[in-house]
């Protein structure tokens, strides 16, 4: 008997072999099977040279396992009970009973709020297990073409996107300048990012997404400027212009939250998008998730690849 054969072994086969060797009869069991007689018989001896030797034997009527037989027996029967079991399992994936999400995005993303749609998926799916990984745009746009992340919120720029990774959403956000409360910029609604020379600047860090597209509007208006912190975690920028140490350009959003007197700066903003290795998910679960970012918060600012306000085509940016 060759390995080949063991490796062709048929569930079907195994199943009769133990429904054979559980009621000792093959009538009894072709009954119990649903099949015929000869078609059980034939089914056993085709087991049997298989496996090269006999595994049941008649006797008055009854049948009874050989020694292999009920070694065989034995291991089919978790054999089938594996079978079962991950097929119980596919069902449940496929049916969002069960599974796992892993959705990836940059910390400054505000377009949508992801507690509130993570809120929403888990109420929906609670068998689906879900992770949240932050990260830069370069290391989720890397995670995602690696199959490590199933979607990714992610910065975009100049550079286009790279190979089997593609924008199925696309976000634009204002970005405003925010200052200390006692600062003197903080009565000013508005203000010309040309008159910023020689503000102290606390610079958000984490990569080059944000602070490329700062470091760009900042350039175009002839502004250069006096980065006096630098800091790789949002929350420690918000605290350092709290504490009156700069001033900070950041999503309008995230502005609005912090509780900081915002600035207008003009017509400046990002752009961000929602990508995936194909447009349609393999993952039962990102695909229900796309669903409910249709309908939830932040639905109406999304466009299809192509259609997002001002946004460009199919680039991506460096990190958050």
């Amino acid at each position: 008997m060759s390995n080949e054969s063991w490796d062709l072994l048929d569930l079907r086969r195994l199943r009769h072999l133990v429904t054979v060797a559980d009621v000792g009869s093959f009538t009894a069991a072709a009954d119990e099977l649903g099949l015929s007689q000869p078609g059980l018989s034939s089914s056993i001896r085709r087991l049997e040279e298989e496996v090269g030797t006999a595994l049941l034997q008649r006797a008055a009527r009854r049948a009874y396992p050989t020694p292999a037989g009920a070694h065989l027996v034995q291991a089919a029967r978790g054999i089938l009970a594996a079978a079962t079991d991950a097929r119980a399992q596919v069902r449940a994936v496929a049916g969002l009973q069960a599974g796992e999400l892993t959705l990836g995005s940059v910390q400054t993303f505000t377009s949508v709020d992801l507690a509130d749609l993570l809120a929403r998926f888990h109420t929906e799916y609670p068998g689906v297990r879900i992770t949240l990984r932050e990260d830069t745009s370069t290391g989720l746009l890397r995670a995602v073409a690696g199959g490590e992340v199933d979607l990714a919120f992610v910065a975009l720029d100049e550079e286009p996107l790279p190979a089997g990774v593609q924008a199925v959403r696309r976000y634009q956000e204002d970005l405003v300048l925010i200052t200390g409360p006692g600062s003197a910029l903080a009565e000013r609604g508005q203000v010309a990012l040309k008159d910023l020379d020689g503000e102290a600047f606390v610079d958000f860090q984490a990569g080059l997404g944000l602070q490329t597209v700062i470091e760009r509007v900042c350039a175009d208006a002839g502004l250069r400027r006096r980065i006096a912190f630098g800091a790789g975690q949002m929350t420690m920028v918000l605290a350092l212009v709290r504490h009156g140490l700069g001033i900070a350009i950041v999503p309008r959003r995230l502005a609005e939250g912090s509780g900081l007197p915002t600035v207008g700066i003009g017509d400046v903003s990002r752009q961000l998008a929602l990508v995936l290795r194909t447009p349609e998910p393999a993952n039962p679960a990102a695909a229900a998730l796309l669903r409910l970012l249709e309908t939830g918060p932040g639905a109406a600012a999304a466009g299809l690849p192509g259609g997002g306000k001002g946004s460009p085509s199919g680039h991506h940016e460096g990190a958050s």
